[in-house]
């Protein structure tokens, strides 16, 4: 008995003039917006401000798109390389094929780069963001239902998803990972209300790392699409259960060796304050640089007092001499 069928959406793109706008693409895009604005709220509660995670972002985005995409194409290059292969499809990210992992990697280390170049504490930043990552993917999933892909297998459930041209129905592995994703969202902003005093800083991206794999590695085990196995299991699946053991042993690491939160707040705190100042001067400079004779002008364009009727020489003289300064 079918409580539930999920319709394929009709479209995956529209116009507006003479530009086509892939859907796919809206929803990575609106995960992006969310993300930031999330990490933002959660960074400015530890002395940081917005300025901070703008840049961040910029720097990780880009970092993480090249890196998905890079992760995409070495796990199946039969895609783009070969006489079934089309390397002009390299660059098509539009029509999907974005390795989360690939981006997860290169996004990381550009943030950790950056953080580096600005003595920002990292740990800080990963747990404001840990939570908005899972936001941000359980958005950009929808990309993969309007594409109409990396759906699962079929199901007599009593739920699943519509396929034009299938009369079956198949398990929607982009809603399971969607709703998977906010709840740990969720899990993680609990656990770091509840739990703040016991955790060092740094924490919430390692319990991030575990939640996502553990969903991820019965979610990949479900869909059906093509992919690379090893000894008949999907590539990804040994790859979430790989990066869910790192990231079991990244939290115990973490509760031995990492720093508590409160003095790298305090670190944060003097950067920030710091960062604002200068800012403040090169505003003041650049005002300066606009009006570099504001003042002089204003004294220059100040109508002269009428000279007295009979002026003594030494009266006239020092009208001059002040008169002169005054044009010079």
């Amino acid at each position: 008995m079918t409580l539930a069928s999920i319709p394929s959406p009709s479209i995956s793109t529209f116009e507006i003039g003479p530009l086509t706008i892939h859907l796919y693409a809206l929803c990575i895009l609106a995960g992006i917006i969310a993300a930031v604005a999330i990490t933002t709220a959660r960074w400015k509660r530890v002395g940081g401000d917005f300025d901070q995670i703008l840049d961040i972002a910029i720097v990780s985005v880009l970092a993480g798109i090249v890196g998905a995409r890079v992760y995409h194409i070495v796990t199946t290059p039969e895609r783009f390389f070969g006489p079934d292969g089309d390397p002009m499809e390299m660059i098509r990210i539009w029509n999907g094929g974005l390795g989360i992992w690939g981006g997860i990697l290169f996004g990381a280390l550009a943030a950790w780069g950056w953080c580096r170049h600005k003595h920002y504490p990292m740990a800080l930043l990963a747990d404001a963001v840990a939570p908005a990552l899972l936001v941000a993917q359980a958005i950009g999933r929808l990309g993969n239902w309007f594409n109409q892909e990396l759906y699962g297998g079929q199901t007599t459930l009593p739920w699943g998803l519509q396929i034009d041209g299938s009369d079956a129905l198949y398990h929607p592995t982009f809603l399971y990972e969607l709703i998977w994703n906010l709840i740990g969202a969720a899990l993680i902003i609990w656990i770091g209300r509840r739990a703040a005093a016991m955790l060092k800083a740094g924490s919430l991206l390692t319990i991030y790392v575990m939640w996502y794999t553990a969903g991820r590695t019965w979610i990949e085990a479900l869909r059906i699409d093509y992919a690379h196995t090893f000894l008949g299991v999907r590539i990804n699946v040994w790859v979430s259960i790989a990066v869910f053991i790192c990231g079991v042993i990244a939290f115990v690491a973490v509760q031995r060796i990492g720093s508590a939160p409160e003095p790298l707040r305090e670190r944060l705190a003097a950067v920030t304050a710091s960062e604002q100042a200068e800012q403040g001067e090169q505003g003041e400079q650049g005002e300066q640089t606009r009006h570099p004779a504001s003042g002089e002008a204003s004294d220059a364009s100040e109508p002269a007092e009428p000279e007295p009727s009979e002026p003594s020489e030494s009266s006239e003289s020092s009208a001059e001499t002040e008169h002169s300064d005054n044009v010079a």
